[in-house]
């Protein structure tokens, strides 16, 4: 099964959705109205709906709006003709019957003639035969489809506009567009009664109702919220950074339930009824099982996912729900500066903050192993656990003797066995007094030191890739560079940007990016608090992906933390990785213009379903008798065409959800093609998705 019109009908499936979904921040000038914005219904429905304004979708309801609005009243009006004039000589021919029977009989209301008996005979046969019409041409003709798609909507509306509402009514109506009822009715009325007067934002409001729930978790806490907002209105519990919106946002979201609209998933069959037509998003319940997202340069991975999900991040982030670290190039559009607490950009002297290459990790041996995986390259991972060896011997010993980790010409000097870098490292181990415990380490390192397949000499030149006058303090661990992030601070509602130097040291934003990943995927699930949402957007990820962090992916789905990340190419990766890589992931999307063996891996991570497919046959007629074939030969003379039977068959068979071809060729220009797995485990099949707005 191909697109089914998707190309030819996705501008009108676009322009025309399920139910209108307001922009929820209006124009400048134009007040936020809370009130309209809490009260908006937000139905339960399957993962990937916007719920905001979504209505839920009748699947027969759905079926039968297929049909268009003039086929339908066309053959309702036919239907009721003909109904009309079956009811008329249907009642007139039942009549006789009923008279004929009593009669013959002596049995019924016409055994005797009789004015009532008359009545009663003529409304048993009206009955019988309005039954029987409305039965079979009603359901010919649709008319509970056009009832309902019809008469219904006018009527409610002629009720609405002419019933007024009752005391209750306007009551309940009031309570429910005031968004501090809960705060009214909960002992904090003052609260609400100076939040009555302020210019409340959404995440204001989210935020404040989350301090509200803390505070109910404890009476204790009830006079300190209280207090607070009192003092502060709207900025209480502010974000520390004391920003309560995003410059420049964009999108379109609901913090209440964490979402953002990407766009519209399209009316086309290979989606399912739940979905089409209706707003598409993503919030942490999806996001938890982690998304992949493949497809070339320019086909909106960036502009129309990766921005977006980072929007997301740090406006709940700045409504203390989530954390967010966005990785990519420094000319990546991943937002402005302004929405990020901290931004790091190694080789831009101008950068505030610097980097922690371990991780400000508490076990050196664990910092030593994520670091020395991170700077070997791909066709070298088979030297990695004499890597990880070598440098555990030198940070370890260095830990011990100074209480800090190496910087980074320290820790090349000691790889590199300079015989001043050892001494003074030996030094400061006895007069630590540990000298004894890491001996060993010295003295092993000391035989490797001079040997071809030293991993010393090889990390050495790796880390010589960082030590460059570009990165000058960015890796400074005595304190004397710029303040370094290290990502152990996941735990709190921190918006962090790593500018990557792709383009002056592509080799460093390499290693890099597989450093951070790999620390973001050991932090995240090692934290004690993990009530924040722990967010990680990668916009290349090709470097930053290896059968560790892979592993690390998977169990994020516990640990309230996920990853987006983007892929030009699988190709990209070793071929041994790409399969676990899919199997991590519960969220997979793929973009237009994928190669087909890239198509192939998705084709068979979202398997098969049952179609229903119909098969003509045409076969030549030799059926009838001598009359019958010398017309048959008499038309072939005349027309040059042999008269011919169709035979259909109909019959269910199993079909590739999305071929290799279609997700190649078949996709339109600013479309993706998204599957989603919840948290929860719940699953929704592949959908075609606008994401042009």
């Amino acid at each position: 099964m191909g697109l089914d019109g998707a190309r030819s009908h996705h501008e009108r499936t676009a322009a025309t959705p399920r139910s209108p979904m307001p922009h929820p921040r209006p124009p400048a000038g134009v007040p936020f109205d809370l009130a309209t914005w809490a009260a908006a219904p937000r139905p339960e429905a399957a993962p990937g709906v916007f719920r905001q304004g979504h209505r839920q979708l009748d699947p027969d309801r759905a079926e039968a709006a297929k049909v268009p609005t003039w086929p339908l009243l066309l053959r309702a009006g036919l239907n009721a003709v003909v109904g009309w004039l079956a009811y008329l000589y249907g009642t007139q021919l039942l009549m006789y019957l009923l008279v004929w029977f009593g009669r013959q009989t002596g049995i019924g209301p016409l055994a005797e003639p009789s004015e009532v008996g008359a009545m009663l005979t003529l409304l048993i046969a009206n009955l019988a035969v309005l039954a029987v019409v409305i039965k079979v041409f009603g359901r010919m003709g649709r008319w509970v489809e056009v009832w309902r798609r019809y008469a219904v909507p006018l009527l409610s509306r002629t009720v609405t506009e002419e019933v007024p509402a009752t005391e209750e009514e306007q009551t309940e109506a009031a309570r429910q567009r005031d968004p501090w009822t809960v705060l009214r009715q909960g002992g904090a009325a003052a609260a609400a009664g100076r939040l009555d007067g302020e210019a409340v934002g959404d995440v204001d409001y989210v935020r404040i109702q989350r301090a509200w729930e803390s505070a109910q978790a404890d009476p204790a806490f009830l006079p300190a919220f209280v207090e607070q907002v009192s003092l502060r209105g709207a900025a209480a519990f502010a974000h520390p950074s004391e920003t309560r919106e995003l410059p420049g946002r964009a999108e379109r979201h609901d913090l209440l339930l964490g979402q953002v609209r990407l766009g519209t998933a399209q009316d086309v069959p290979k989606n399912p009824l739940t979905h089409r037509a209706a707003g598409f998003a993503l919030d942490p319940a999806v996001l938890g099982t982690s998304l992949l997202a493949v497809g070339p340069a320019g086909t909106g991975k960036t502009a129309r996912l990766a921005r977006p999900v980072a929007e997301a991040l740090c406006l709940q982030a700045l409504a203390g729900t989530a954390c967010a670290v966005v990785i990519g190039s420094a000319d990546a559009d991943l937002g402005p500066d302004a929405w990020y607490d901290v931004v790091i950009a190694p080789g831009d002297a101008a950068s505030r903050y610097g980097l922690d290459l371990y991780g400000a990790a508490q076990d050196p041996d664990e910092a030593a192993a994520r670091l020395a995986e991170a700077l070997l390259p791909d066709e070298l991972t088979a030297r990695a656990e004499t890597a990880r060896t070598a440098l555990q011997q030198m940070v370890g010993p260095f830990h011990a003797a100074f209480g800090r980790y190496p910087g980074v010409r320290e820790l090349r000097a000691l790889l590199a066995g300079e015989p001043e870098a050892l001494e003074a490292l030996v030094k400061g181990l006895r007069a630590a007094g540990r000298l004894g415990s890491f001996e060993r380490d010295l003295e092993h390192r000391e035989r490797q030191r001079g040997r071809a397949d030293d991993p010393g000499a090889l990390l050495a030149d790796r880390l010589a890739l960082l030590d460059r006058p570009a990165f000058e303090g960015a890796f400074a661990t005595d304190g004397t560079g710029r303040p370094p992030f290290a990502m152990r601070v996941l735990d709190h509602p921190l918006r962090v940007r790593v500018k990557l130097p792709e383009r002056s040291h592509p080799e460093a934003a390499r290693m890099l990016s597989r450093l951070l990943v790999g620390q973001f995927v050991q932090a995240a699930g090692a934290r004690q608090d993990r009530s924040l949402f722990a967010g990680l957007v990668v916009d290349d990820a090709s470097a930053a992906l290896d059968s560790g962090i892979v592993r690390g992916v998977q169990r994020l789905r516990g640990a309230n933390a996920g990853v987006l990340l983007l892929l030009r190419s699988l190709v990209d990766l070793p071929e041994a990785l790409r399969a676990p890589l899919f199997g991590a992931v519960g969220c997979r999307a793929a973009f237009p213009g994928i190669a087909p063996w890239d198509g192939r891996l998705f084709s068979e991570a979202w398997g098969t379903h049952l179609v229903r497919e119909t098969a003509v046959t045409l076969a030549p007629d030799t059926s009838g008798g001598i009359v019958r074939r010398a017309g048959r030969l008499g038309r072939k003379a005349l027309s040059g065409t042999t008269a011919q039977t169709e035979s259909v068959t109909t019959r269910e068979v199993e079909r590739l959800r999305w071929s290799p071809s279609d997700l190649a060729h078949a996709l339109p220009a600013g479309h993706a093609v998204v599957s989603l797995t919840a948290v929860s485990g719940e699953q929704v099949p592949p959908l075609l998705v606008d994401l042009r707005g």
